[in-house]
């Protein structure tokens, strides 16, 4: 009975619990802000940078500009071509004699010059309708159209195939682990997060680094919302050019000088705080820089874990990874503090010294023999 409430309290609370705590940047390294009241000329930075802009449209967007500029183009110059034939009297409500020459064979009302529009833009050429030398004008309209296209052509499909390129999509085959663990390691208290890269082709010049968001009061009585500081994630080789080709486990070693330092395991959910961690790095196919990026709530650190096991090595002699291992974790002996930890080193220390006290004298005294023979 009591499991069965347990579960119900977890369907209709747990959602509100999880929508009262937000996050900067959510599990998929996504931003959470917003804009408010951005001056007008800001915004018209955005036309400035117009490249930029379409790059960073959704693909709904981009596509509805990308059909948008092809119909538009081909309607307009449509009207236009219905203008020349309409000024040249080439239509048939004009009744043009016989030895008429139009400026453009075969166009016959507004259709047909949206098609011959369309053929030449694409530059489909049927051959059935063509522009003659009969009027400057149609020769003008058809050099202005034929620019016009290529520069068409040339933005659209450059912003479509650079979108489909950008390195951000090959952050979605890096993963993080879903939690952070605090246990030892090499006799030091630290904060571990396993990362691992999905695909075969290598992630060149890896460097990795972390950001605890958090907000404080300074001296003055300034509260600093999202106020940075500086985590240092290595591992056992350092923090930069990383060999990723297994799974690694970053730690970030907590000492004096750790924002986790005044933490413990008892303290740790009554803080207010988000890590962020990023992994920069080169694709290796395109050279293009790329950014992961994942952070971790105060329940998502596990204090006392270690992550489990998830290399081996077959009969074959191949390194096998088990990605169902990736973030399961077991439970270990670990320290309740890291001030905990420190003390008990100091104490171990101090125990194996030995003191010196001059004021001490030996003394040596005989003792009387009583025996008899």
């Amino acid at each position: 009975m009591n499991s069965f409430l347990r579960m119900i309290l977890n369907i209709f609370l747990w959602p509100k619990k999880r929508r009262s705590k937000s996050r900067l940047v959510s599990k998929d390294g996504r931003c959470n802000i917003e804009f408010g009241n951005v001056e007008e000329q800001s915004r018209l930075a955005f036309l400035a940078d117009i490249w930029t802009t379409i790059l960073d449209l959704r693909w709904r967007y981009k596509m509805t500009i990308f059909i948008s500029a092809f119909l538009g183009s081909w309607f307009l110059f449509g009207l236009l071509w219905y203008a020349v034939a309409y000024l040249h009297k080439d239509l048939p409500e004009f009744n043009p004699p016989i030895n008429h020459t139009p400026c453009v064979e075969n166009i016959n009302g507004l259709t047909s010059s949206f098609l011959f529009s369309l053929e030449t833009q694409v530059t489909i050429g049927y051959g059935f309708r063509c522009v003659t030398e009969q009027c400057g004008m149609a020769i003008f309209l058809l050099i202005i159209q034929s620019i016009l296209g290529v520069i068409i052509n040339s933005f659209m499909c450059g912003a479509i195939l650079a979108k489909i390129s950008r390195p951000k999509k090959r952050g979605k085959t890096i993963t993080f682990s879903k939690y952070a663990v605090i246990s030892k390691r090499a006799g030091k208290l630290c904060l571990l997060i396993r990362v691992a890269n999905l695909r075969k082709s290598l992630l060149i010049g890896g460097h990795i680094y972390g950001k605890l968001m958090k907000t404080t009061v300074t001296p003055e009585g300034e509260t600093i919302i999202l106020d940075q500081v500086n985590i240092e994630f290595i591992v056992d080789a350092g923090n930069e050019n990383l060999f990723f080709v297994s799974p690694l486990t970053i730690y970030h070693v907590i000492d004096k000088t750790s924002p986790f330092f005044e933490m413990s395991s008892d303290t740790l959910m009554q803080h207010e705080f988000e890590l962020v961690v990023f992994l920069d790095g080169t694709v290796e196919a395109t050279s293009a820089t790329c950014q992961v990026r994942t952070s971790y709530t105060p329940d998502e650190v596990l204090w006392g874990y270690r992550f489990a096991p998830i290399v081996s090595k077959t009969k074959e002699g191949k390194y096998r990874i088990d990605f169902s291992n990736f973030s399961k974790t077991v439970e270990v002996n670990t320290p309740h503090c890291a001030f905990c930890l420190y003390n008990e080193k100091e104490a171990r220390a101090k125990a194996n010294k030995g003191y010196d006290n001059p004021s001490f004298v030996l003394s040596e005294q005989n003792e009387p023999n009583d025996t008899k023979m």
